[in-house]
């Protein structure tokens, strides 16, 4: 397998958290964004949105990280990542499309902000990334992960944006249970951190 990533992309550092965890080898290859390697043609090839991550195993090229989480597991047989039964499966889904949703607009969307310098409204964005952790906090009183008595690919999604939020002005003080959640997912063999963003990045 070949991962083509960026180190500060949250999305795609999703994709390369699930396959250390699982302890699966895999090549990593940078594109550099700066340099606008994601818009060039061959690799408009592997994802016509021009976007990392991109997945290629074999001849199958996967693009979108939760499509990768998902075809990893699938593709693996991890059934306890992403169970089949309509009930767990169903919960797994539910927070894919958080992830695709609340994540992306709220935390993910105020980090874009300081690191890359997108044009959004701070005060909206780091407001909605609060509105979703006073619900992950609620939601880990109760369990010590998202969807199941056990790590699944939910956590892995919810993880890296969440991790550097703080790099967004999210400040993560009054969620205890959330933190402990993030350190209970850093505590696991095969690990991989999320590259912290350089000083001055986006300056």
């Amino acid at each position: 397998m070949k991962l083509y990533f960026h180190p500060l992309s949250g999305h795609a550092h999703r994709a390369r958290l699930f396959l250390s965890l699982l302890g699966q080898s895999f090549e990593l290859i940078e594109v550099d964004l700066a340099k606008g390697e994601h818009k060039k043609p061959e690799f408009l090839e592997l994802n016509s949105f021009g976007q990392v991550p991109v997945l290629v195993d074999g001849e199958t090229v996967i693009s979108d990280s939760n499509a990768i989480l998902v075809y990893v597991a699938r593709k693996l047989g991890k059934i306890d990542w992403f169970p089949e039964d309509a009930v767990g499966g169903a919960r797994v889904q539910r927070w894919l499309s958080v992830a695709a949703g609340q994540l992306a607009f709220g935390p993910a969307a105020a980090r874009l902000i300081t690191v890359f310098g997108a044009k959004f409204n701070a005060e909206e964005v780091i407001g909605r990334a609060h509105a979703l952790y006073k619900v992950l906090e609620g939601e880990l009183t109760v369990r010590k992960w998202l969807a199941a008595d056990h790590i699944t690919v939910a956590d892995v999604a919810i993880y890296s944006y969440t991790a550097r939020a703080p790099e967004g002005n999210v400040d993560l003080s009054a969620y205890p249970n959330l933190r402990a959640w993030l350190q209970r997912i850093e505590a696991l063999p095969g690990f991989v951190d999320f590259a912290k963003t350089p000083v001055g990045f986006a300056a």
